[in-house]
């Protein structure tokens, strides 16, 4: 990390007040104690799988949701359901043990691509595997963000975040309110107002923006706030002469397209962490054609 923004981090830290909440509002996670996980009858009835959320003597969190049949859906009232079948089993005579997965790709902690609210990007394969992965690991802030309102601008200026951060986690009353962990979908979460994105994308050096519920953006402000995070594709002219085949589009114009300039990643789990510098660590999967996809996320002290 750069000497001067690992300065501005520290000072930013000694000057933003943690709200009063934050080191006692996030209760263990469900499922991962020793009870919840062993393995019940056979002769295999002793062995207790690990299930962790902290690794590392407490330096690595996993900040990604586990995924069950009660997790969330958007706008469902049913979680996202049995999504994990074993069609060759052992037990049935099959050499290995192969299970089949099937969700929808914007489940759970995951990341959007382009094409996820604009056709011409996904028609032109703007998808999850053209993601810069140097956007998606690296230093970066894990801020709380104060709990009776949306992301707005009058929020972000109030955040202080300097100059120079490029990747920010906004931690939300969404976590406090443990929604990640409710079968039902909530319209009331928390997320950014139109306004609070574009002063994001105007104000600051953020380049990934990481929050605790299935969407970045407020329920009632969906799509605008969707357009000003991702809406930013614009010609590099460092890269001058570069061929790029994207599906049916060939770009041999003076300058290559800026694949990305914001990434989004949604759903994350960001209890039982303190606010502070990390470094943050997520990877997607290189699905072809999908405008999001379910991603793993640490962060490391």
């Amino acid at each position: 990390m750069e000497p001067l923004l690992l300065l501005l981090l520290c000072a930013w830290m000694l000057t933003t007040p943690t709200p009063s909440h934050a080191t006692a509002a996030y209760p263990t996670v469900p499922g991962t104690s020793a009870a919840d996980c062993s393995l019940a009858g056979g002769e295999d009835s002793a062995l207790t799988p690990i299930r962790r959320e902290v690794y590392g003597d407490g330096r690595i969190f996993d900040i990604s949701h586990r995924y069950t049949p009660d997790m969330p859906s958007w706008e469902s009232d049913d979680g996202i359901g049995d999504f994990l079948s074993l069609p060759k089993s052992m037990k049935n005579g099959s050499l290995a043990n192969n299970s089949e997965m099937k969700l929808p790709a914007h489940t759970g902690t995951h990341v959007d691509a382009p094409g996820h609210v604009f056709d011409h990007y996904f028609d032109a394969g703007f998808d999850v595997d053209t993601l810069d992965l140097e956007v998606l690991n690296g230093p970066g802030l894990l801020v709380d963000v104060p709990r009776d309102n949306n992301i707005t601008a009058e929020v972000m200026k109030s955040l202080n975040i300097p100059k120079g951060v490029r990747r920010v986690l906004f931690r939300t009353l969404n976590t406090d309110r443990r929604l990640m962990f409710k079968k039902e979908f909530d319209t009331s979460y928390v997320g950014f107002m139109k306004d609070g994105a574009k002063w994001l994308v105007e104000n600051t050096d953020i380049k990934l923006v990481g929050i605790d519920y299935l969407s970045v953006a407020a329920f009632n402000d969906l799509i605008p706030s969707h357009l000003v995070f991702l809406e930013n594709r614009r010609p590099s002219p460092s890269k001058v002469g570069i061929e790029s085949s994207i599906k049916a589009v060939t770009l041999t114009t003076n300058a290559a397209y800026i694949l990305q300039k914001i990434i989004l990643v949604e759903g994350l789990k960001l209890d039982d962490v303190q606010p502070g510098i990390y470094s943050i660590h997520c990877l997607p999967l290189r699905l072809l054609g999908a405008e999001g996809s379910p991603i793993r996320c640490i962060l490391i002290k």
